[in-house]
């Protein structure tokens, strides 16, 4: 992300507010990335990471793993940037193709489409709470293995229960806890784990290139 004076002084504020933190300063970057984006301060208690999360989501990166999202909205959000860096594939649920369905959303039928495509991707699932109890699933069933989940949809119907779920897995996940969340923090915590990457990856990229 290109700073600008304003962004600067945004996130002194920002830093001036939330004090002391235990977060690492990883973590704590993409959750002053997450404030940014909402102006919700909350986000401070609600963001969950489990280890080595950063890590693997870092490495899988570097490696141009396939990046797979649950709506549009993450899509365009996350785009420039992967551009700009590492030029993962990038492919969404919506646009997967899949045989009409009454059982399950469209979302949730992408997902597991492309899930079972990409079974090491990366997940980015931050608007539909279907595509995400639907990917926790297959990652029950053993099915796949993703690189690193983030986990953002907001809900009322089942939605904290599957967050749940995702915590009880073994898979690397950034989640969000409760009720809240949304396709702009999902993208707003891939931004801040992407360049997180490329200043870990991104010189002996272009050292190479």
């Amino acid at each position: 992300m290109e700073w600008h004076v304003t962004d600067a002084q945004s996130l002194a504020i920002i830093d001036r507010e939330i004090g002391d933190h235990i977060f690492s300063p990883a973590e704590y970057e993409i959750v002053r990335r997450v404030i940014y984006a909402t102006a919700d301060f909350e986000y401070k208690s609600l963001i969950r990471f489990s280890d080595v999360a950063l890590q693997s989501g870092a490495a899988a990166l570097a490696a141009r793993t396939t990046i797979v999202v649950d709506v549009p909205m993450v899509q365009v959000g996350i785009t420039a940037t992967i551009q700009n860096t590492f030029a993962n594939p990038i492919y969404c649920s919506m646009d997967a193709l899949t045989r009409p369905q009454k059982e399950k959303t469209r979302a949730a039928w992408g997902i597991e489409t492309l899930a079972r495509r990409y079974p090491e991707g990366i997940f980015v699932i931050g608007q539909a709470q279907t595509a995400l109890m639907a990917l926790v699933d297959l990652i029950e069933a053993e099915e796949i293995k993703p690189a690193l989940v983030i986990g953002t949809p907001s809900g009322f119907v089942d939605v904290e229960a599957a967050k749940q779920r995702l915590a009880d897995s073994l898979v690397p996940h950034i989640r969000i806890e409760g009720r809240k969340g949304s396709a702009v923090v999902a993208a707003a915590i891939l931004n801040g784990l992407v360049e997180l990457a490329w200043q870990a990856y991104g010189q002996e990229r272009n050292g190479i290139m």
